[in-house]
């Protein structure tokens, strides 16, 4: 479900900070990459390994695993929110937050699992930027933007 929410851009930060901690956070290891491929090769071209795979009206793009360096490269991480959770603007949100932060942009790609709170969201960030942005989440999602990150072992964080 999509909500609608009409606040002030005090009370929507005040939102998003709350649900940001209500979610369940991956960080995925190693890096990730686009594939491309032509329409007509789907879906032999499709690898088991992609976390996302979308096409526009001339190729497939799947997001695969990568160690190769002669590729644009990114470290992945997921969000999945409570079925109730109000996230309507997190995306805008917290891209917003690293840009100002880290000067990067991101990508984002959602799904959707109805067993485990409906859209669920794959964020990338550039390879050399990765590690931070990783800390960076982990504390948003801790509920203190300035405390040192809790990764491991901690309600509502997952590495995988």
């Amino acid at each position: 479900m999509v909500d609608i929410s009409r606040e002030t851009a005090e009370q929507t930060e005040l939102r998003l900070r709350r649900v940001i901690t209500q979610a369940q956070l991956v960080v995925y290891p190693g890096l990730y990459r686009f594939d491309e491929f032509p329409l007509n090769r789907f879906p032999d071209a499709a690898r088991s390994d992609a976390l996302a795979l979308v096409r526009d009206d001339h190729v497939w793009s799947q997001l695969v695993p990568c160690d190769e360096t002669r590729y644009e490269r990114f470290g992945l991480f997921r969000f999945h929110f409570p079925e109730d959770a109000d996230n309507s603007g997190f995306v805008g949100w917290l891209a917003t937050h690293l840009k100002r932060r880290f000067g990067t942009g991101v990508f984002v790609t959602c799904g959707q699992n109805s067993a485990a709170g409906g859209i669920f969201d794959y964020w990338g960030v550039p390879a050399e930027l990765a590690d931070m942005v990783f800390q960076e989440v982990g504390r948003l999602v801790q509920g203190d933007v300035n405390s040192a990150p809790v990764v491991n072992g901690e309600p509502g964080v997952e590495v995988r």
